[in-house]
C-alpha cells in the first residue's frame, strides 16, 4: 500500500512538471513559485497607463487597443477581471478583438487591486464612486488623446467582467448610467447599492448565476435582481443550473446581447444613449422557462426577465434549460 501511495504522488509530481514545464518562461518560474500566471505584454496596438493609488484602491492598471484603421470607434468595451485579478491581458484575447473590429469599438481591459484590509473577500474598489471610476474614466481621457481617437472620451461602455468585475459593473451603472450602453453582473459576491436610480434601471443588463455557485452570491444577485426589476429595471437573470463560480457560457451570450443592444442604443440626439421602450422586448418566464413578446401586454408583478430580442430570449432559454 505504501508503494502504490509513493507511486501516485511521483506520476501526480511529474504531470505537474510536465504542465509547468509547457508554460513560458516567465509564467513558468512563477507556476512554480505559486503565483499567478504573467500577463503578457501589449501587444501590436495596444497602450498602456497606470493610476496613482486611490481612496479606495491600491493598483489601477489599464491596457487599451482598438483596431487599427477603424475609423471613428462607437464605444469602449471596458474588461475587468475577478477579485483582484490583473485582466490585461483580455486586451490581446482574439474573441474581444474580433467583436472590436466587427463593431468598430475600443477594448479597455483592467486590473484593480485592493490596499490590504482584514475582509479581503469584500473588493473595496468595486465602489466605483469613491474613485475607482475615476481612475477608469481618466485613463479612457488618457486613451482617446494617445491613440488619436478623441471620440472615445465620450464614448459609451460596454461592461463586461466576472464576479468581482461584474460587481465593478454593477457599481459604476449605478454611479454613472449616462456612459452604460449594457452591462452584465456575472456571479458576484459583494455590492453596495440595492435599489438604483431610474437612469440605472433603464440600462439594459444581464444578471448571470450559477446553479453550483455559493448559494450567497445567488441570493444576493436574485434580490437585486427582483427589487430593480421590479421597478422596471430593463434586467433579465440568466441561471446556468450546472455552473459554479465559472465564466461558463455567460461570455457567448453577453457578446451576443451587446451585438443586438449596440445599434438600439448607439446614436441618439447630441451623441446620448438612445432609450429602450420596454415593450419592444421579451419576457422570460423564470418558472417556466418560456419566453413571449411584452408588446401591450402587462408585466407581471412577479419576477421575469426582460430580453431586447428574440434571439437574445431564445439565448436565454437555452442556457435556463440546458437544451439547445
Amino acid at each position: 500500500m505504501k508503494m502504490q501511495s509513493t507511486r501516485r504522488i511521483l506520476c501526480c509530481a511529474a504531470a505537474l512538471l510536465v504542465s509547468i514545464a509547457a508554460l513560458p518562461g516567465a509564467a513558468r518560474a512563477q507556476a512554480g513559485r505559486g503565483e499567478a500566471p504573467v500577463v503578457p505584454p501589449p501587444g501590436p496596438g495596444s497602450i498602456e497607463e497606470v493610476a496613482p493609488p486611490g481612496n479606495n484602491y491600491d493598483i489601477a492598471e489599464f491596457r487599451f487597443w482598438a483596431p487599427p484603421d477603424a475609423g471613428p470607434l462607437q464605444a469602449i468595451a471596458v474588461l475587468v477581471p475577478g477579485s483582484n485579478g490583473d485582466g490585461r491581458g483580455a486586451a490581446e484575447d482574439t474573441v474581444w478583438q474580433a467583436f472590436a473590429r466587427s463593431h468598430h469599438v475600443a477594448l479597455v481591459a483592467c486590473h484593480f487591486k485592493d490596499k490590504t484590509h482584514p475582509q479581503s473577500f469584500i473588493e473595496a474598489y468595486v465602489n466605483v464612486s469613491q474613485g475607482s471610476g475615476q481612475a477608469l474614466l481618466d485613463a479612457i481621457n488618457k486613451f482617446a488623446v494617445r491613440s488619436k481617437h478623441p471620440e472615445l472620451a465620450t464614448a459609451p461602455f460596454l461592461l463586461w467582467g466576472m464576479s468581482a468585475g461584474g460587481q465593478f459593473n454593477y457599481e459604476f451603472t449605478a454611479w454613472k448610467p449616462e456612459r452604460v450602453a449594457a452591462f452584465v453582473v456575472n456571479k458576484g459576491g459583494i455590492y453596495f447599492s440595492a435599489m438604483v436610480s431610474p437612469e440605472a434601471r433603464a440600462v439594459p443588463g444581464i444578471l448571470f448565476v450559477g446553479g453550483k455557485d455559493l448559494e450567497s452570491r445567488i441570493w444576493m444577485i436574485s434580490g437585486l435582481f427582483a427589487v430593480n426589476r421590479r421597478g422596471g429595471a430593463l434586467w433579465a437573470l440568466s441561471t446556468e443550473p450546472g455552473a459554479g463560480h465559472i465564466v461558463g457560457q455567460s461570455r457567448d451570450m453577453a457578446l451576443a446581447f451587446y451585438d443586438d443592444i449596440l445599434p438600439m442604443r448607439i446614436g441618439g440626439p447630441n451623441g446620448a444613449l438612445k432609450p429602450i421602450v420596454e415593450k419592444t422586448g421579451f419576457m422570460g418566464d423564470l418558472k417556466a422557462k418560456t419566453y413571449t413578446a411584452i408588446g401591450d401586454s402587462k408585466v407581471p408583478t412577479e419576477p421575469n426577465s426582460w430580453l431586447p430580442t428574440e434571439r437574445i430570449a431564445k439565448a436565454w432559454q437555452t442556457i435556463e434549460t440546458s437544451k439547445p
